[in-house]
């Protein structure tokens, strides 16, 4: 995020209440909690309207207006999930909802924080992020007090599950915003994905390791598997940079995509280690005999993409992905998952998370502006129950999921022409919004193994045991905030230099010693000691 000091903070604030005055007026009326609706007279707070517990919430209605975004054009079709008509009438608790485009978001953002006019609540974390809340603090309550004395299913499930409550807690100790657990999802991150047909044509194994990988990528290059007669196969390609995935193998693994890694329970950065000047010696022996796409440093996500989707033959042989069919278009079927490719060690190395990637923060902010923010609690406490919580995963039951007599839940099959995946986007939050699954209650869960979510788990027994400790999900103060993009800036982008220079000429023996004392003129000392601190912050939260 961008680094202001107090003094521009406060001039862009300025400047961004002009723009409100010219632009934003309407929106941000609609977003406003000022509950001047007539039916929302009644203070909550200490006023006796609150019920404790169970519902409705309130006896005389309140309601909260509540901000979400969604992807694109993707709209408000999820306030039809009947989970969420049924909460709004035994809670008495109304919702206006605000809904905003990501197209838009960016722009608006910002002016909505200026403005000081803030919904009640704000959901989902494509809203507002950690340097948002950090560098906006007075704008979103602590809700340490407001979780203790209002929210027992998400207490119980912080017990349950603890890394809820590490993710949550922000430098100065206090939780800021409402964690999730999102049903079913795997360990792993990207896993290698090799043309299947390829390798059969040519009598060829699925590679294990890198020896294998190397001859197979060969192969592909030299013996037409595609069978037109042309030498346009291309082994292996990416966008902007090598697929740093192909460094895998050596044991570099960026789930946080900070070059931070976890070895023997330490911090560790990784571009200045062993493992990746071996990584990169490997890449350039790959890029120097044509096993690499040539194109791969300067050709955009555009190019990228013809070249997996092109109409007459398919060229790609290897890449790392979800699933198979992510990218390839009609020649999906031609690609499968394979395990995870030993490196030099014997080891077989996968991005992912051990724990699942399953955990995630920032679904909701109650705002200061919110004059029911013990209601906002309470509303937000309903959906940490595992019903509620898949419903607002991949729709309401009756709709998107299917209530076995035995305790099961079945997903239901997408209507004709529309893929699951944006079909469980239109009946619920999907990735967004508050939610916990218990891991016990996912055995009860049964998905189609064949498609969506269910392949991926399918997929993930691949590689799930390979899985190497992630550097955990952190969070940095105001102060990091403000010298992380300096540091970065800088430091990413010779490091990308240097990368692609080693790479497409070479000289990497002969140079790496001048590269690690240039990081270090650089600062890296700083900002290693940025994330140590943050690592360290994380691990103390119990």
């Amino acid at each position: 995020m961008e680094n202001r000091s107090a003094k521009k903070t406060i001039s862009r604030r300025l400047a961004l209440l002009a723009i409100v005055t010219t632009l934003g007026a309407a929106v941000l009326a609609g977003c406003s909690s000022d509950n001047s609706d007539g039916g929302n007279t009644t203070a909550v707070s200490g006023s006796g309207n609150m019920n404790p517990e169970g519902l409705p919430i309130v006896k005389e209605q309140v309601t909260l207006n509540v901000l979400t975004v969604r992807w694109g054009n993707m709209g408000d079709s999820f306030v039809k999930n009947t989970w969420l008509q049924e909460l709004e009438k035994n809670s008495n608790v109304k919702i206006n909802w605000q809904v905003m485009s990501s197209n838009d978001w960016n722009d608006q953002k910002s002016v909505m924080l200026a403005s000081g006019k803030l919904p009640d609540v704000i959901l989902g974390d494509i809203a507002y992020g950690d340097s948002d809340i950090v560098n906006n603090a007075g704008s979103f309550l602590a809700l340490d007090e407001l979780i203790d004395k209002h929210m027992p299913n998400l207490k119980a499930a912080m017990e349950e599950s603890p890394e809820l409550r590490k993710i949550s807690t922000f430098p100065d100790g206090k939780i800021y915003s409402l964690p999730a657990r999102l049903p079913s999802r795997p360990v792993t991150q990207n896993q290698p994905v090799i043309n299947k047909a390829w390798l059969d044509k040519l009598g060829l194994a699925a590679p294990t390791n890198i020896d294998e990988l190397y001859t197979v990528l060969k192969a592909f290059k030299e013996k037409d598997p595609n069978g037109n007669g042309k030498a346009d196969e291309i082994p292996s390609s990416n966008a902007g940079d090598i697929d740093m995935f192909l460094l895998t193998p050596f044991g570099i693994t960026d789930l946080r995509a900070n070059r931070m890694m976890i070895q023997d329970g330490k911090p560790v950065y990784y571009p200045t280690s062993e493992a990746y000047k071996e990584g990169l010696k490997w890449a350039r022996k790959l890029y120097e005999e044509g096993l690499i796409d040539k194109e791969s440093f300067t050709q955009d996500n555009t190019m990228l993409t013809a070249k997996r989707q092109n109409p007459d033959v398919p060229l790609i042989g290897f890449t790392y992905q979800w699933t198979p069919d992510a990218v390839f278009g009609k020649w999906s079927d031609q690609y499968e998952t394979i395990a995870p490719i030993a490196g030099p060690d014997g080891k077989r190395y996968q991005e992912g998370d051990p724990s699942g990637l399953s955990f995630r923060r920032n679904q909701l902010l109650i705002t200061s502006s919110s004059k029911y923010p013990e209601v906002a609690a309470r509303w937000a406490d309903q959906f940490y129950t595992n019903e509620a919580s898949i419903q607002n995963f991949w729709g309401a039951i009756g709709t998107s999921i299917e209530k076995g007599t035995d305790g099961t839940y079945s997903l239901l099959k997408a209507p004709e022409g529309t893929s699951a995946d944006a079909w469980y986007w239109d009946n619920s939050f999907r990735d967004f919004g508050p939610k916990y699954v218990s891991p016990d209650f996912e055995k009860n869960i049964k998905l189609d193994p064949t498609t969506g979510d269910g392949l991926k788990l399918q997929l993930d027994k691949l590689g799930k045991d390979d899985v190497t400790e992630p550097f955990p999900s952190v969070m940095y103060t105001a102060e990091e905030y403000q010298e992380l993009p300096t540091l970065t800036t800088d430091i990413d982008g010779y490091i990308a230099s240097t990368r692609a220079e080693w790479i497409t000429k070479g000289g990497i023996d002969e140079n790496w010693d001048a590269y690690v004392k240039k990081l270090e003129e650089m600062g890296l000392a700083k900002l290693i000691k940025i994330y140590e601190d943050a690592y360290d912050r994380y691990m103390s939260v119990k």
